[in-house]
């Protein structure tokens, strides 16, 4: 008999018992009503020069309805920003209106208005700079792939309830 089937026979007389180390998740009594402030959860995104970044968020609880509240204004917002006349007739690319684009000014209106949302779901992180909108602002100009992991991770908490990693 080898020494591997040797060992494996004896711990399987209960002589030498295997361990394990078990961990039980502490069940939590389920309170309709009982609405907490907010939610940690841990987001990982891909960093840029490879890896995996992570950081715990607080997040704003909402219920689906309350979120939905929250999406239904923000697209509100963005319909009466962008309200012209309606015309019937197709309006034509004017050259002049085309060169004035910048993609530095669309970038940073997109970080702007990631920055502005993430600011109203969440309530802080455990980054070592101090939750405000300047340094909020930084990290969607910084690492865009954080902000929408960020994003797309609350969206999903407050739709299905699911905290999943």
């Amino acid at each position: 008999m080898g020494l591997f089937h040797a060992r494996r026979s004896l711990l399987s007389t209960g002589l030498f018992p295997l361990t394990r180390k078990i961990i039980a998740m502490a069940q939590v009594k389920v309170t309709l009503g009982n609405r907490p402030k907010n939610f940690p959860k841990t987001v990982k995104f891909p960093m840029l020069e490879g890896g995996e970044g992570a950081i715990k968020a607080s997040y704003i609880y909402r219920t689906r309805k309350e979120f939905g509240q929250l999406i239904d204004a923000r697209v509100q917002a963005a319909r009466d920003a962008a309200a012209e006349p309606a015309t019937a007739e197709p309006v034509a690319v004017d050259p002049a209106l085309a060169a004035d684009f910048s993609m530095a000014a669309f970038l940073g209106d997109d970080t702007a208005k990631r920055a502005s949302y993430l600011m109203e779901i969440m309530d802080g992180w455990n980054l070592d700079e101090p939750f405000s909108l300047a340094a909020v602002l930084q990290l969607c100009d910084e690492l865009p792939a954080a902000s929408t992991a960020l994003i797309n991770d609350y969206a999903a908490a407050v739709r299905e309830g699911h905290l999943g990693n």
